[in-house]
């Protein structure tokens, strides 16, 4: 079986729904700046976006709170705010910690990873059912570290349980991952060195002692 070119896929839709006048909405889930500052420069032009900063997986609260002020700055910096908008989301690390109890041992990027894909988008597509939005996606596929294939698994699904259409992405493509570093750079981003979670910020530490 080939393997699927996500962003063929996202690239086509979006050509068709030029030639059709279309400009749909999107409920795009941000996990920080970094990763938001190539998906909306690209996005932009073609959807209206609501961004969906859920992220109950960042268990330190100021690190939460800072991660979304550098998001909110890069928006209104890179002169995007009149085209993005931001949906009300509660901080909630305690949904996180209940829904992967029994996996703290899981190495990252495995069993534990997978559940936190699901809860996020799972409740960007209740959001998204909500909402009325015509779509809904996320700027996780942008890493390298995270598993696009497997994301966008877990986004179908959930778009086939709520009645709703997932954005299919890898943004990490045509040199998507490259340009947010270089956004990063350019707009001195908060850089973290672990996704979020106790588990993957112990991770690093470890990374950290074992380097020095």
């Amino acid at each position: 079986m080939n393997k699927r070119n996500y962003q063929k896929e996202m690239d086509a839709l979006i050509e068709r729904n030029a030639r059709e006048g279309l400009r749909p909405t999107l409920l795009l889930h941000v996990c920080c700046a970094v990763c938001a500052s190539y998906v909306l420069e690209y996005l932009y032009r073609h959807f209206d976006i609501t961004i969906a900063y859920y992220n109950p997986n960042i268990t330190k609260e100021s690190e939460y709170h800072y991660r979304y002020s550098e998001l909110r700055r890069y928006v209104e910096e890179a002169g995007l705010s009149e085209y993005i908008r931001f949906a009300e989301v509660e901080y909630r690390p305690e949904d996180f910690l209940q829904a992967v109890k029994g996996r703290e041992d899981d190495r990252e990027g495995g069993a534990r990873c997978a559940i936190c894909f699901d809860q996020r988008l799972r409740y960007t597509a209740e959001l998204c059912r909500e909402g009325g939005y015509d779509y809904f996606a996320t700027t996780l596929t942008i890493s390298p570290l995270k598993n696009a294939e497997l994301l966008n698994r877990i986004g179908e699904k959930l778009a086939e349980e709520y009645g709703v259409n997932y954005l299919c992405s890898d943004f990490k493509k045509k040199e998507g991952y490259k340009r947010s570093i270089e956004l990063s750079k350019q707009y001195h981003l908060y850089r973290q060195n672990y996704c979020g979670c106790v588990f993957s910020q112990k991770e690093a530490e470890n990374r950290s002692k074992a380097v020095n």
